[in-house]
C-alpha cells in the first residue's frame, strides 16, 4: 500500500516538473523571440549620448584573484558606457591579488567618504590610482568576511551611482553589458512617462505615479569561458569547454538562463538574479538589507528580500532577464573544485527554503509567495531528494521482483528523450537570440551532450546537492574564494 502511495507521489511529481518544463519552453521561445524583435528597433548607443543615463557601479569582490586580476580589471574598466566606476574589493586575499593590482594600476591609498550603510567587517584601506587613465578604478582593502557577500556589501556601501552591477572579478564582461543591462530600468520609466503624460507647468516634471512598476534588478545569460579565447581581458573567439566538466556546466547553464530565467521573466517570476552578473537599484537593495553574509545562495538571497521589501510596502515591481550572452566565467575544471561549488549551492537552497518559509503560499506576497518560492521548493529543493528516494525505492522493487520492466522501459525512455528535448530546444533558443559558436560542429558537439547528461552528470549534481542539504542539517562551515583559476586562454596568433 505504501509503495503504491509513494508511485503515485513520484509519478504526479514527475509529471509536474514536465508540465512546468514544457511551459518554460514556450515562454522563453516567446521571450526570445520579442527580445530580437524589438532589438532591431532598439539604438543602445543613443544611451551613450543622453544626459540623463544614470550612473552605474560595477562590483566585483575578489579573493585570491592573483591569476587572472589584471586581465579582469582591464576588461571591466573598458566597458562601453558613459558613467561607471568599477569598484575592486580585496576581502583580505593571502595571495599576491592587492599587490599586483597597487602595482599595476598605480595605487595609493587616500582618504576616503566610506559610509557603511550595511555592517560589514572593516574595511582598512582604499586606494585609487594616480593614472588619469584609471580614475574609474576604486579598490578597497577588507578584513576577510568569509562570504563574497560580505565583500559585495562593502562595495555597495562605497557606491557612488544609484545602480550597482555586481559580478565575480573572473568574469569577463561584454562590452555593452551596461548600456544592454539598464535598458529594462530605462524601459520601464519611459513607458511610466508615457502613461502619466507630460511634465508639470510648475516644477517641470513629470510625476509618476506611486504605484507605477520599478524595475528592481536586471540579469542576462552567462556561459563557460573555458577554452574560448580570450585577449587582454576581452571575448576574442568563444568555444564550447573542450573538457567534458566545464562543457556540461555550458550546456547546464545555457538551460538555466535562455530557457528556465528567460521563460520566468515573461510572467515577472524571476526567481534569482545570477551572483556572476546582476544590476541592481541600490536604493531598494540597501533598504532590504544587503547582501546577508552569512547566506551560502546570497544571489537569491538578497532578490528574495528586495521582492519582500517592494511588496511589504505595496509597491510594484519587475524584475527582468535578457536573453544575450553578456558574461563569461571560469567554470570548475576537475571534480574537486566542482564538488564544492555545488555542495556550496545545495546549502545555499537550503537556506533560503528555511529563511523564507513564512513566504510561500503566502498569499500576501503574491508572485513571489505563490510561485517562485513553492517552484523553488519543490521542483528546485525538493528533486535531489525525491530522486535519490525513488532510486532506493526501484532497487526495492527490483529485488523483491515488483517490476513492470515493459512500463519501466517506456517511462524511462519518455524521460531520457524529454530531457534531451528540452536541453536542445534551449541551444536552439540561444543560437536563435545570437549564434555564438561559429561552426555546426561547435553546436551539435555541445548538444550531443544531452545524451551522457542523465547518465554521468546529472547523478553527481544531485549528490553534491544532498551532500549540501546534510551540511545545512549539521551546521559545516564552507568558504568561498577556491576556485583555484587556471587564467584564460590567450588570443591565437597565425
Amino acid at each position: 500500500m505504501v509503495g503504491v502511495i509513494f508511485q503515485n507521489i513520484v509519478f504526479v511529481y514527475g509529471l509536474a516538473m514536465i508540465l512546468v518544463y514544457a511551459v518554460l519552453a514556450i515562454l522563453s521561445n516567446i521571450g526570445v523571440r520579442l527580445f530580437k524583435k524589438r532589438s532591431r528597433f532598439t539604438d543602445y548607443s543613443l544611451l551613450l549620448d543622453s544626459p540623463l543615463t544614470p550612473g552605474i557601479s560595477v562590483i566585483a569582490p575578489a579573493f585570491n584573484e592573483g591569476v587572472t586580476i589584471i586581465s579582469n580589471v582591464r576588461s571591466l574598466l573598458t566597458l562601453n558606457y558613459t558613467k561607471f566606476e568599477v569598484i575592486i574589493v580585496n576581502d583580505g586575499s593571502t595571495d599576491d591579488t592587492l599587490e599586483k593590482l597597487i602595482h599595476e594600476f598605480q595605487l595609493v591609498e587616500v582618504e576616503f567618504a566610506y559610509n557603511e550603510r550595511i555592517i560589514t567587517r572593516p574595511v582598512k584601506r582604499i586606494f585609487k590610482s594616480t593614472n588619469i587613465a584609471y580614475e574609474k578604478l576604486l579598490v578597497i582593502d577588507k578584513v576577510n568576511g568569509k562570504s563574497k557577500a560580505d565583500a559585495s556589501n562593502a562595495g555597495i556601501n562605497a557606491a557612488a551611482f544609484p545602480y550597482f552591477l555586481c559580478t565575480d572579478v573572473d568574469c569577463i564582461l561584454e562590452k555593452d553589458t551596461l548600456l544592454r543591462m539598464i535598458h529594462p530600468f530605462m524601459a520601464e520609466q519611459q513607458q511610466q512617462t508615457k502613461e502619466v503624460g507630460e511634465p508639470c507647468p510648475e516644477c517641470g516634471f513629470v510625476h509618476v505615479e506611486e504605484d507605477s512598476m520599478r524595475v528592481i534588478a536586471s540579469g542576462a545569460t552567462l556561459r563557460i569561458v573555458n577554452s574560448s579565447e580570450v585577449d587582454e581581458g576581452v571575448m576574442v573567439r568563444e568555444r564550447p569547454p573542450s573538457r567534458y566538466l566545464p562543457r556540461f556546466q555550458e550546456m547546464e547553464y545555457i538551460r538555466a538562463y535562455v530557457l528556465g530565467k528567460m521563460g520566468w521573466s515573461m510572467i515577472n517570476a524571476v526567481p534569482n538574479v545570477s551572483g556572476g552578473l546582476g544590476l541592481f537599484d541600490k536604493d531598494v537593495a540597501i533598504k532590504a538589507g544587503g547582501y546577508d553574509h552569512q547566506s551560502f545562495a546570497e544571489d537569491m538571497d538578497i532578490v528574495t528580500r528586495m521582492c519582500g521589501y517592494m511588496l511589504d510596502n505595496k509597491l510594484k515591481y519587475s524584475i527582468r532577464y535578457i536573453p544575450t550572452t553578456q558574461c563569461w566565467t571560469e567554470g570548475p575544471p576537475n571534480m574537486k573544485i566542482f564538488s564544492r561549488q555545488r555542495t556550496r549551492w545545495g546549502r545555499g537552497l537550503a537556506e533560503i527554503v528555511t529563511i523564507h518559509r513564512n513566504l510561500i503560499f503566502n498569499p500576501r506576497y503574491k508572485r513571489l509567495g505563490m510561485i517562485v518560492l513553492p517552484y523553488s521548493l519543490f521542483f528546485e529543493f525538493l528533486a535531489p531528494i525525491v530522486e535519490a528516494l525513488g532510486i532506493i525505492f526501484y532497487i526495492y522493487l527490483i529485488l523483491t521482483n515488483q517490476v513492470n520492466w515493459e512500463y519501466a522501459k517506456i517511462l524511462l525512455i519518455f524521460i531520457y528523450l524529454y530531457s534531451i528535448m528540452i536541453t536542445t530546444l534551449a541551444i536552439c533558443w540561444d543560437q536563435l537570440t545570437y549564434p555564438y559558436y561559429r561552426t555546426a560542429r561547435e553546436v551539435v558537439g555541445l548538444s550531443l551532450m544531452a545524451l551522457l547528461e542523465p547518465i554521468f552528470y546529472h547523478p553527481l549534481i544531485v549528490f553534491f546537492a544532498l551532500r549540501g542539504y546534510f551540511y545545512f542539517l549539521i551546521g559545516k562551515k564552507t568558504s568561498w574564494g577556491n576556485m583555484q583559476r587556471q587564467g584564460f586562454r590567450p588570443k591565437q596568433t597565425t
